[in-house]
């Protein structure tokens, strides 16, 4: 017996341009799949996350999506929110209601805004703030061979809305973008504070390419080291971050992403007056069809 083929998006977010954003895989219908299979599926595929789009069992939601690494399942990730209702709405999906969908996931229900420019932003769910050990700064420091890091005004510290980063403020953009980490020392921080890898910040003067310069140096289960191209959990921690302490570069803020590996992500930050940070941008399919089920 032939098996019914998956339908399949391979989508490119924070980004117009395909090829320079974050690649996130798209599955549909996937209800018939089970959880080894989802699993290989993402192995396969071998991206950062590969998405699973469900039936939702919580009445308020649009649909409900599994997310994926090839390692392990996540219960939130930024990027995948994005790709996944950009793909969805390009298959001809219209929201129960106009201009919102709401997406459920392990974190929850999150609602994501559809912008009259194409864009989308989802409503960043609430992060979970520590600081980072006080005798682990000068091991961060060497790890990161700078002595660019802030360690007085924005000390390094552990951020987490479902995928938990280490943030680390960085004194120039330039710096940011030069900073060529200790791999096996990094991975050694990273791991003992729990995260899944550093996003460093630094800000851009005014009239610079955007307001902030962003990496997300990523440690895999195996201590492999890789960087994320965008990364929409990571912005938003940080916007949580920076609204905790006080520092909220403006009430709307962008960042660029990517440029140490030659992409060009670009992710919209948004605290709107009830206080939710709206995390958004723009998604490109690169990719639309089937694969065989596993």
């Amino acid at each position: 017996m032939t098996m019914q083929p998956v339908r399949f998006k391979q989508v490119d977010v924070f980004s117009q341009v395909p090829f320079k954003g974050n690649a996130l895989a798209v599955v549909f219908d996937a209800d018939g799949l089970t959880d080894d299979q989802m699993q290989t599926i993402a192995r396969w595929t071998n991206l950062s996350e590969t998405t699973f789009v469900c039936r939702p069992t919580d009445p308020s939601a649009d649909y409900r999506v599994r997310i994926f690494t090839p390692a392990y399942e996540l219960p939130f990730a930024g990027h995948p929110t994005l790709g996944t209702a950009h793909a969805l709405i390009e298959t001809g999906y219209r929201p129960r209601q106009p201009g919102r969908l709401v997406q459920q996931c392990g974190a929850g229900c999150i609602d994501v805004a559809l912008r009259e420019d194409g864009s989308m932003a989802f409503a960043a769910p609430a992060a979970r703030i520590e600081p980072l050990d006080v005798e682990d700064f000068q091991a961060l420091k060497a790890a990161l061979r700078s002595d660019e890091i802030d360690f007085v005004d924005m000390p390094p510290c552990c951020i987490d809305n479902g995928t938990p980063w280490l943030a680390v403020g960085v004194a120039t953009p330039e710096a940011c973008v030069s900073i060529a980490p200790d791999s096996a020392a990094m991975a050694r921080i990273v791991q003992k504070a729990g995260m899944t890898g550093l996003a460093l910040y630094a800000r851009h003067a005014p009239n610079g390419p955007a307001t902030l310069e962003v990496r997300c140096i990523v440690v895999d289960s195996e201590f492999a080291i890789y960087e994320d191209p965008a990364t929409g959990s990571a912005n938003a921690g940080l916007a949580g971050l920076f609204a905790l302490r006080g520092r909220r570069p403006a009430a709307r803020y962008t960042v660029r992403q990517g440029t140490a590996i030659g992409r060009a992500g670009r992710v919209s930050v948004e605290y709107d007056d009830s206080g939710t940070i709206w995390i958004g941008g723009h998604s490109t399919t690169v990719i639309d069809g089937t694969f065989q089920r596993p």
